[in-house]
């Protein structure tokens, strides 16, 4: 392992590419010190750290900031993160699906790929503006006296470029980095967050025989269970995140002149998880609403001591039974809808017949369509049923009695952020791997390639 990490810097073009990767992650991380004008961050700073962490508010924003790699708990130049370019990315993913002249773009390869990319930038400027507009009028009671106007100016100008500048470093690591630079975007945000949680845990450690016992203390029994728990669940997503359903394919044989071509047997691989993260990400996004909306209106006079809204409040909170059944529920759908979107079997088997190639057993069109069908919604139950699981683990592990686990850890054990960083670290190193490969270096296992890496 160590001697392939020094080989990467034996090959000067991929060399390049990590550096480059690297030095732009970097200045994505020093844009969170440069603050807003207008705004006081001691302010701002103190009243975050005051605030009730468990509200629903509270939990939609820290779920926010995670997805997008901002942090609005100051004002930043780059508090909203990511996330309105990946709204305007899924947007059109969407659309793409309904509206014929975006089908058309999509298929026209390169060419329509680049024009809808440049659509999706168009988007991402009024969502950014949409959304910045929302972030600084609730920045506005930390603004400084007189200078409430040109805070919300600066403040839209600011936030507004500061995304466009992060999507544009994106791309730069996509064409001369390498990754997906939008991924490591959200991974740095998200791993950004560790130090913090590990340094709670070592203020709040007692390696005492019995330590652990008062509440938000971790003892050496507490702490090992928070090890292992960690590698279990890393390894069951490194495990969904690879796994494969491999479709045999024969290649017809052709007569050419008085040569005979083709007859190879190989795989089509299907995957297990193949809606990715995204489930979990609409499921979590949606569920953030119900609460905010419930305490809403239980501010409202006449409906404060409403039995019917608190039974409905207290089943809504996450870790309530309520709230991981309907989160389940909700990630299977949404499983099923991804791959519906996004897996076109009448589109594979199409191609498979135009390329001479056929399931055995199998008629070439719509019986081979049918058959990648059927596998692929037997394989995303399971796939779904995984992501139910992580999903839920958090809010299990932050619940157990007797442990008292802080929520923010917990988050560490499975969800969206963890899911984020599993495939996005798999991705980066499948690639460096394979750069590695191409140029007779030996890639990070002695057996050959990573299991499950196309």
């Amino acid at each position: 392992m160590l001697g392939t990490a020094f080989n990467i810097f034996k090959i000067p073009d991929l060399r390049n590419k990590v550096l480059f990767t690297v030095a732009l992650l970097i200045i994505y991380r020093v844009g969170f010190h440069i603050p807003l004008p207008g705004i006081d961050q001691k302010a701002m700073i103190g009243a975050a750290s005051q605030k009730d962490d468990t509200s629903p508010v509270s939990r939609a924003m820290e779920h926010l900031q995670m997805l997008s790699g901002g942090n609005l708990s100051k004002s930043s130049l780059f508090g909203l993160g990511i996330m309105p370019y990946i709204t305007s990315s899924i947007i059109f993913m969407l659309l793409g699906e309904v509206l014929p002249s975006l089908k058309k773009l999509k298929e026209e390869g390169q060419t329509g790929h680049k024009k809808i990319q440049e659509y999706t930038r168009y988007l991402t400027v009024p969502i950014c503006l949409v959304q910045s507009i929302l972030f600084v009028k609730m920045m506005r009671p930390y603004a400084y006296p007189g200078m409430e106007g040109m805070a919300m100016i600066t403040g839209i100008a600011g936030m507004t470029a500061g995304t466009i500048f992060l999507m544009w470093l994106g791309e730069q690591i996509d064409e001369y980095g390498i990754g997906n630079g939008i991924s490591l975007l959200i991974m740095a945000g998200i791993v950004s967050r560790m130090p913090a949680t590990f340094m709670m845990i070592w203020e709040n450690a007692s390696f005492t025989v019995g330590g652990g016992v008062n509440a938000g203390a971790y003892g050496p029994a507490k702490i090992l269970f928070l090890i292992v728990a960690f590698i279990f669940v890393v390894a069951g997503a490194i495990l969904i995140t690879q796994g494969q359903r491999r479709i045999p394919i024969q290649q017809a044989k052709q007569m050419r002149g008085r040569r005979m071509y083709g007859g190879q047997r190989h795989y089509l691989p299907l995957r297990v998880n193949h809606g990715g993260v995204m489930p979990i990400i609409f499921a979590s996004s949606l569920m953030q609403f119900p609460p905010i909306l419930v305490a809403q209106l239980m501010n409202i006079g006449t409906l404060r001591d409403s039995a019917i809204l608190g039974s409905i409040s207290a089943s809504l909170r996450p870790g309530a039974y309520i709230y991981n059944l309907v989160m389940v529920i909700l990630i299977i759908l949404f499983a099923y809808f991804w791959t519906t979107v996004q897996f076109q079997p009448k589109e594979m088997a199409k191609n498979l017949r135009n390329s001479g190639s056929f399931i055995p057993g199998l008629r070439p069109g719509h019986r081979t369509a049918e058959y990648l069908e059927t596998v692929m919604a037997r394989i995303t139950y399971f796939g779904a049923a995984f992501l139910a699981i992580i999903a839920v683990v958090p809010s299990v592990i932050a619940q157990m009695p007797g442990l008292d686990i802080d929520w923010r850890v917990a988050s560490f054990f499975g969800g969206t952020g963890l899911l984020i960083v599993v495939s996005v670290s798999l991705d980066l190193v499948q690639r460096i791997e394979s750069n590695l490969i191409m140029r007779n270096y030996q890639g990070f296992s002695a057996s050959g390639r990573i299991k499950g890496a196309r």
